[in-house]
């Protein structure tokens, strides 16, 4: 079985009651999977911005985008290549553990740079950010402890940022000199 295809998607959409309902009826509709889902207000309040996770096993990425782009409360829709963005998700999950394993969940949770946010007798909570792949390895490796609780926010991501070095100069040759 191979893994599905996915694609991330950042909406810009008016902030406006019932405009996510009308994106995600437009999903279910036409069948399309979400794989993962994140909204909230941007920096300006009169707008939101969704990250959705398409499969696009489920249907072809530019019908997708046409679709969304006929909602009226769309105002841009950008695919975010993996390779010029930044990706992050949240984790927080409960381990069950006995206190012999709790030094085992705590350092696993030290090397991946997450925190440990509540303690019980019994259990540990912990959570995790960072780029999707990172909290997948971290889920993988807290399940032999036995976790009880697990929640994830889903993918969020920004383009990156276009930087310019002022230390660098470009370096063009002029028949055989270079300046």
């Amino acid at each position: 079985m191979t893994e599905p295809k996915h694609h991330v998607l950042s909406v810009l959409v008016e902030n406006k009651a019932g405009v996510l309902a009308r994106v995600v009826n437009l999903f279910s509709r036409r069948a399309y999977n979400i794989y993962s889902l994140a909204v909230a207000p941007t920096d300006d309040p009169s707008f939101s911005r969704l990250t959705i996770v398409v499969d696009v096993e489920t249907a072809p990425l530019e019908q997708i985008v046409k679709q969304l782009h006929k909602l009226i409360n769309v105002v841009k829709i950008v695919e975010l290549d993996p390779r010029n963005s930044v990706e992050r998700e949240l984790l927080m999950a409960t381990v069950k553990c006995s206190v012999a394993d709790r030094g085992q969940v705590a350092e696993l949770t030290r090397i991946f740079e997450g925190r440990i946010v509540a303690v019980s007798n019994e259990a540990l909570t912990v959570s995790l950010e960072g780029h999707p792949g990172k909290i997948d390895d971290f889920e993988e490796l807290l399940r032999p402890f036995g976790i009880s609780e697990l929640q994830r926010t889903g993918r969020i991501a920004l383009p990156k940022l276009e930087r310019e070095s002022h230390r660098l100069h470009a370096v063009t040759a002029v028949k055989g000199k270079v300046s």
